[in-house]
């Protein structure tokens, strides 16, 4: 995987991106609001999810409580959550191709932390 800089949530942050397909990973992000690094897996698993029920042309109904909605099946990928920042360094030195030259460190600490 490669490091990149990139915005989530109108922030500037990191994410790791696959190099090759035998990659496990879909792609890795750092959330700095929450200092939680997700990692997006190939592993694929089904889930329900509530969706707005959507009539013969596609527009979501609506009824007194606003849109309605249905349980659907759905097929996601499964996501890891890993907040030990240590761990977080541990798995970027691992699988980033470019971790000795991307400075990441700066995203982990808080402004004005060590």
């Amino acid at each position: 995987m490669m490091l990149v800089q990139a915005t989530w949530q109108e922030q500037q942050t990191f994410r790791m991106i696959p190099t090759k397909d035998e990659c496990p990973y879909v792609e890795c992000i750092f959330d700095l609001g929450t200092k939680v690094f997700v990692i997006i897996s190939k592993i694929k698993k089904t889930t329900l999810h509530m969706l707005p029920k959507l009539d013969e042309y596609g527009k979501p109904v609506t009824g007194n409580k606003g849109i309605k909605q249905e349980r659907h099946k759905l097929e996601v990928f499964q996501e890891f959550y890993i907040e030990d920042l240590t761990a977080i360094e541990e798995l970027i030195k691992i699988f980033a191709v470019n971790a000795e030259k991307f400075d990441y460190k700066k995203f982990l600490s808080l402004p004005g932390e060590a």
